[in-house]
């Protein structure tokens, strides 16, 4: 199998499962209990907020552990909002944010919040003016997706965040979740207040996610119990995913710049040769855009039967994001970039990753092109004769 789908999620880093397993089977006290055990089970959750504090420029304290990207964005987002709500109602995003950050946004309306939803250009680029002219006095939020999951478009983000500095007191959030492995997150030169993670596209755990928010920065908590993360996510903490995360993350920040040349050489490599094929489009920023990102349109077919041709021949790829796998609707990140219905539903994302070779890459250059060419063919002939009468019968 060639998995060419890092985009939805990452394999499991054995340096990170190593680090897990201890606090699994041997340390696996209560982090609030007074005893040895517990205080053991302690010194590892504060060392993984170190840790990761520490590869984003932050303080400690500063860390919050999730159960995943999706809970990070939600807290972010309806934590700033519900604390803001006496400043303001207004939250402004872009139509291209992951359906956790848009579906969130979406259900603050319902209480009241006004969300302003930003169009971009046709590379999913939103621009900075245009957001300057979006605020109001009742904006109270900005949230912002450093790179596409679908398209692997990285946003001007210090264009942007200048263009929300020029106001007061409004918060700036950073939906890291797809960027954090190939983009360098240092929070104080991005001058923002909140950033999520999501650790399974690292190559962390799944189910485990960080918010990080900047020290003085107020949210409302969204779930209530005890005293975990300094009152800021109660219920008992999940130690080894929270080592597993950091030890990935911190991993992942190393190792970036060389594992971001060596993918983007791979990823032009298969752009090459699927370009070679009539119909075909990349989409998506040509040049500021992820690494191992690959999206395309292959045009007169529909990339889930693509996608599910390339899985027969052992390739795993996808068409958009994970989440939203076995929808019927086109991509609302196509859609927003000008993308018509029947262009859109040939979308296919092939994303590489840090565990992919020269010699897989080597294969899908043979397997991939041929495929879509293979399938626009098979749709001609269909579109052509499609009683399969046989044309002139």
């Amino acid at each position: 199998m060639i998995y060419l789908d890092n985009a939805a999620t990452t394999p499991l880093r054995r340096e990170a499962l190593e680090a897990m397993l201890p606090l699994l089977t041997e340390t696996y006290g209560n982090p609030s209990s007074a005893h040895a055990a517990g205080r053991r089970a302690r010194a590892a959750l504060d060392e993984a907020h170190e840790t990761v504090a520490r590869c984003l420029g932050g303080q400690p304290r500063e860390v919050v552990f999730t159960s995943g990207g999706t809970e990070a964005i939600n807290l972010a987002i309806k934590g700033a909002a519900w604390a803001g709500k006496a400043s303001g109602n207004q939250i402004i995003t872009t139509a291209v944010e992951h359906h956790a950050a848009l579906h969130t946004i979406k259900h603050l309306e319902s209480f009241g919040f006004e969300p302003v939803i930003l169009p971009v250009d046709r590379y999913g680029r939103l621009d900075p003016d245009q957001l300057g002219a979006a605020i109001t006095d009742r904006t109270i939020l900005v949230s912002l997706m450093v790179a596409n999951n679908e398209v692997g478009t990285i946003q001007p983000i210090a264009e942007l965040v200048s263009a929300v500095r020029r106001h007061r007191g409004i918060l700036v959030h950073l939906d890291a979740v797809q960027a954090a492995p190939y983009v360098a997150l240092d929070v104080k030169a991005l001058d923002v207040d909140l950033v999520s993670l999501g650790a399974h596209k690292f190559e962390g755990p799944k189910g485990m996610g960080a918010l990080w928010m900047r020290h003085g920065t107020t949210i409302l908590p969204q779930q209530q119990g005890g005293s975990q993360e300094r009152y800021r996510r109660a219920g008992t903490e999940n130690v080894a995913g929270a080592v597993g995360l950091a030890r990935a993350f911190e991993l992942c920040t190393t190792e970036r710049g060389e594992t971001a040349r060596r993918l983007r050489r791979q990823r032009d490599r298969i752009r090459e040769a699927v370009t070679a094929v009539a119909g075909v489009e990349i989409t998506g920023h040509p040049r500021e855009r992820l690494p191992g990102h690959l999206s395309l349109i292959a045009r007169d077919t529909e990339g889930e039967s693509v996608s599910l041709a390339l899985d027969l021949e052992g390739i795993c790829t996808s068409t958009g994001s994970a989440c939203t796998t076995g929808s019927t609707e086109p991509s609302h990140v196509l859609s927003a970039m000008g993308y018509p219905e029947e262009e859109a539903r040939g979308a296919l994302r092939i994303s590489l990753g840090r565990q992919t070779t020269d010699e897989e890459v080597e294969r899908a250059r043979a397997i991939i092109p041929d495929t879509i060419a293979r399938m626009r063919a098979a749709a001609a002939v269909v579109t052509a004769d499609p009683l399969g009468q046989g044309v002139g019968s």
